[in-house]
């Protein structure tokens, strides 16, 4: 389960990156109720989204050669620097070198051995987002690549995470937890591009799944918002009913109403 117990490992942050901050403002405003408040003068324009008071992402402007429009999954590391060297070792790269922000923690957007971007976050005075697993709130990532054999090697000697297989109709899901939380902790999973068409032609990426109240609700919603439905409401027994979208400036994001509290 993604929890706001974070451990070593678990997703605790997440941001969208977009040319046009003001348009993702208003998109997932109007679908998750999320505000925007802003970091402050020193932040560079970083802010906050929030729902009923707490934080549930980050958003920030970016500009021309800072890649496309994308969401971000950050995990825990108890020591940035260390989590950048062993990536480089494990044949990843470190695409930003671990920072301070503003005494809140450090930073870094490191890429694993097939180039997929992802953050991590090393707690300082923030924790991490306020809320998880919450309608409006993230509730679950999935890593798409062409070799989940190499992925799964990667973030456990990077990350320390530990994969284990789910049956399901048609074959078997690899499910991702940290070490320290065990398979109750449990917070996402990998799939072979091979197995999803409708992703490969993006290539291989990080796609986080936000918890709602109603999927078909959200379908209409990024119809009218100016979105793009990817995939439409779709259920799969036992685990929920979920959506994939992009929002109107190109990032990608999938929704799910769990049939389980958080999947």
């Amino acid at each position: 389960m993604l929890t706001t117990r974070f451990v070593n490992g678990a997703p605790n942050w997440i941001d969208v990156a977009s040319p046009d901050i003001d348009a993702a403002v208003s998109f997932y405003g109007g679908l998750f109720g999320w505000h925007f408040e802003s970091a402050g003068p020193d932040a560079g324009g970083y802010g906050f989204f929030q729902l009923g008071g707490r934080t549930v992402a980050g958003g920030m402007r970016s500009g021309p050669g800072q890649g496309p429009p994308a969401w971000t999954v950050y995990f825990r590391s108890a020591d940035a620097q260390a989590t950048a060297k062993a990536a480089e070792q494990a044949h990843g790269s470190v695409l930003f070198q671990p920072m301070d922000v503003l005494g809140q923690g450090h930073m870094a957007v490191l890429a694993d051995q097939a180039g997929v971007p992802f953050g991590i976050w090393q707690p300082g005075q923030t924790k991490g987002v306020d809320v998880a697993g919450e309608p409006g709130s993230l509730c679950w990532v999935e890593l798409y690549t062409a070799d989940v054999a190499a992925a799964a090697a990667f973030y456990h000697r990077v990350l320390g995470l530990e994969t284990s297989g789910v049956p399901f109709p048609g074959g078997t899901y690899t499910c991702v937890n940290p070490a320290d939380g065990g398979e109750d902790a449990m917070f996402g999973g990998i799939v072979p591009l091979a197995d999803a068409p409708a992703e490969a032609e993006g290539g291989p990426y990080w796609l986080p799944y936000f918890e709602v109240e109603d999927t078909d609700t959200a379908v209409d919603k990024v119809r009218r918002l100016g979105g793009t439905v990817r995939m439409p409401a779709t259920t799969m027994e036992g685990v929920g009913r979920m959506a994939k979208f992009t929002d109107p400036n190109g990032a990608r994001f999938a929704v799910i109403k769990s049939e389980s509290p958080q999947g």
